[in-house]
């Protein structure tokens, strides 16, 4: 293997991650920078595009003062996904990050005819990006003005990053994928879906592979320039960086949210799921070759909701402490938690339901709370393990992300599952991006063969088999709870 290193670039919702590693894929320097979300008005969740640049600039100038004289061979950026913002011509920002938690859209949805936008696979929901365009393209004034003189580019995070640092206006099919503009099976935006939201192709990025030439990354912080060779979304990368790129194999990234990823061999329909690209293989011009596809659910509350608890409830210190406090109980004491903070999201999709705490009592502690919110974050995972189970075979869940660092949490969601989970390590994210970027530089044939060199994780095992009757009923009084509360 080359003495050369790999960067990977993972631009999360709360936080700019930048890691090199060998060309055996092992980490070699890390780097990582916060990025402040705000909440201006109600269902509006928001980022200053200038600080995640910031953010990005910072992390990969540290990381590439600890390589010294080691060359950076290649690099992959990831990125939060369905997040957009507005900008012009030459990269200045118009619009805030509009967050794919935001709901601002809500209205403008209602005015949609669902069957218009069957095409994409996908519900009508706030989450996706294409109704947060058409938001901004509404209310605006900026972006009005951008509009008028032809200078208005519209797009994911990942595009406004990439204009920046390598002049280059263009995402990839995964990302066009999750923008609700993609039609199932697709290669290139959909001119009805656009249609339906009232967008033009002129205004978007190209589309084109997730891995391959793609430009060059430069910077005023950086000493070199850095070979762009990978770009995609974040929880495809994660889902790379787990080793699970074979069909039929599932992650789970436990961070923000909590969003379960599956291979399949083909563009797959299931119920409340979402089909999506995992990832495109490129041509020998350039160009979109093979796509490979996936199966994606999320759950769209689970740090943020151990955060909410801790600080917004002054429940404990901090996430960490209150996530300790459930070990310290056997049980919820008939405490449950429905964590629709941010909306209900895969299988159920109802962008209206909110978070709700049930079966409080004078006996109900702080560490009971903690306990209900980490079987909460199980069982959302696990409605969406089992509408994923009905259309392909499942021998296991690969998990990673910050909450997985908790002990109690692994053996709730591995009792809930009725299966065996494989934590995986805690750069999962980061990695895949750099592996993305290693098979893009030619390092490896595939991205088959780079994830060969991930070591398997550590087993945490059920106590309850799949089909005990303590787990099937427990899972049958999670269902009724789901359907009283999200109405409410």
């Amino acid at each position: 293997m080359s003495s050369g290193l790999l960067l990977g670039i993972d631009e999360g919702t709360t936080a700019v991650k930048a890691a090199l590693f060998d060309t055996d894929l092992r980490a070699v320097a890390e780097a990582r920078r916060t990025v402040p979300v705000s909440h201006p008005g109600a269902d509006r969740v928001e980022q200053d595009p200038g600080l995640i640049l910031a953010a990005v600039e910072d992390a990969v100038a540290e990381v590439l003062e600890q390589a010294g004289e080691r060359e950076v061979i290649a690099a992959g950026i990831d990125h939060q996904g369905e997040s957009v913002l507005a900008w012009e011509v030459g990269g200045r920002a118009l619009t805030p990050v509009i967050v794919w938690q935001d709901k601002r859209q809500s209205a403008l949805l209602e005015t949609i005819d669902p069957g218009a936008i069957e095409r994409s696979g996908l519900p009508l929901d706030p989450y996706f990006s294409a109704g947060k365009l058409a938001w901004l393209l509404e209310h605006d004034a900026g972006v009005a003005r951008a509009r008028a003189q032809g200078s208005l580019r519209l797009g994911t995070v990942d595009a406004y990053l990439c204009e920046r640092l390598a002049g280059r206006f263009a995402t990839d099919l995964s990302t066009a994928s999750r923008t609700q503009l993609l039609a199932v099976g697709g290669r290139d935006w959909d001119e009805e879906l656009l249609d339906a939201f009232g967008l033009r192709r002129e205004w978007l990025p190209a589309t084109g592979p997730s891995y391959g030439e793609l430009g060059v990354l430069r910077s005023e912080r950086w000493p070199c320039a850095i070979t762009l060779t990978a770009q995609l979304v974040d929880q495809q990368a994660a889902l790379a960086g787990s080793g699970a790129v074979r069909a039929g194999e599932l992650k789970a990234t436990y961070g923000t949210g909590v969003f379960v990823l599956g291979r399949t061999d083909g563009p797959v329909r299931a119920r409340g799921l979402l089909p999506t690209v995992a990832w495109a293989r490129p041509d020998r011009s350039g160009g979109v070759g093979e796509v490979c596809h996936a199966l994606d659910g999320g759950v769209f509350a689970a740090g943020t909701l151990l955060d909410w608890l801790a600080g917004g409830l002054g429940l404990a210190s901090d996430a960490k402490t209150l996530a300790a406090a459930a070990a310290t109980v056997q049980d919820s004491a008939g405490v449950r938690m429905l964590p629709a903070i941010a909306g209900l999201g895969a299988p159920w999709w109802r962008p209206a339901a909110h978070g709700v705490i049930a079966g409080l009592h004078p006996g109900a502690r702080p560490a009971h709370l903690a306990r209900a919110a980490l079987e909460a974050i199980a069982w959302r995972v696990a409605d969406i393990v089992e509408a994923i189970a009905e259309v392909a075979p499942i021998s296991g869940l690969r998990v990673d992300g910050g909450l997985t660092n908790d002990e109690t949490l692994l053996q709730i969601q591995a009792d809930a599952l009725g299966l065996p989970l494989e934590v995986g390590r805690s750069d999962t994210t980061v990695l895949g991006a750099a592996m993305f970027a290693s098979v893009g530089a030619g390092v490896f044939a595939s991205v088959e063969e780079a994830a060969r060199r991930v070591p398997p994780g550590r087993v945490v095992t059920p106590q309850l088999t799949r089909d005990a009757p303590e787990r099937e009923s427990e899972r049958e009084r999670w269902r009724a709870f789901v359907e009283q509360s999200s109405s409410i």
